[in-house]
């Protein structure tokens, strides 16, 4: 496997041919059905915003069309993943862009430009937050918040990992061909101090149980923080 291969060429495809109108909806947990949706990040009117790993940018849709941003930024490192979300929802334009990109690089070259970065299982599951935290702090303007969901445990129902490493998940690429890839499931405490360490401060967590009790389902963990300002 290359470094720049496609893990998520087949994901979501079935449901882009299907389900194509802006979500009306806005959740954080797993199971994309209750709780809190995105008044959790606050008045957005005239706010620049990024979602990182947006996949199909459906949230970042829903942001959008629903309220009133100057901009939302939907970055995916993915290019079949920038390519359901371009069909999708290009016609959002200007006020949704659509940008290529691995998250680390992307935020790198917008210091100091967000007032809103988040992430609803997405890059912040699959990059080092060593690399991620800090790089979204230089994108924040002073004061400028973060917020994500992540998994609390892992699918199987394994705890999350009481120290920063990652843990090994099923993949696949392009062609079919079965491989593997990391995502980090940490603990809340984890979080916490990485967030610290990156530059963060009025760092809170929540854990949003549930909805089904089934196989691969999972308790959300949320969390919220501040750039200092």
């Amino acid at each position: 496997m290359t470094s720049t291969e496609d893990l998520w060429h087949h994901y979501g495809r079935s449901r882009a041919n299907s389900d194509r109108p802006v979500p009306d909806t806005f959740f954080w947990n797993w199971e994309q059905n209750s709780g809190p949706g995105p008044e959790i990040l606050g008045d957005l009117t005239g706010l620049y915003v990024g979602d990182l790993g947006a996949g199909a940018a459906r949230h970042a849709a829903h942001l959008a069309a629903h309220h009133r941003p100057a901009q939302v930024i939907a970055v995916d490192a993915s290019p079949a993943q920038h390519a359901m979300a371009t069909d999708l929802y290009a016609h959002l334009a200007p006020r949704l862009h659509i940008a290529l990109s691995d998250a680390v690089s992307h935020l790198h070259t917008m210091p100091g430009t967000y007032d809103v970065l988040y992430s609803v299982f997405g890059a912040m599951d699959f990059t080092d937050p060593r690399s991620m935290l800090p790089a979204a702090a230089t994108a924040l303007k002073p004061g400028g918040r973060l917020v994500y969901s992540v998994l609390a445990h892992y699918l199987s129902g394994a705890p999350a990992e009481p120290e920063s490493v990652p843990g090994t998940i099923a993949a696949q690429t392009a062609d079919g061909e079965r491989t593997t890839m990391s995502r980090w499931v940490l603990q809340e405490h984890v979080w916490e101090k990485l967030l610290a360490e990156a530059g963060f401060t009025e760092i809170t967590s929540s854990v949003l149980p549930a909805t089904a009790d089934a196989p691969r389902t999972a308790d959300t963990l949320l969390m919220s923080a501040y750039r200092t300002s």
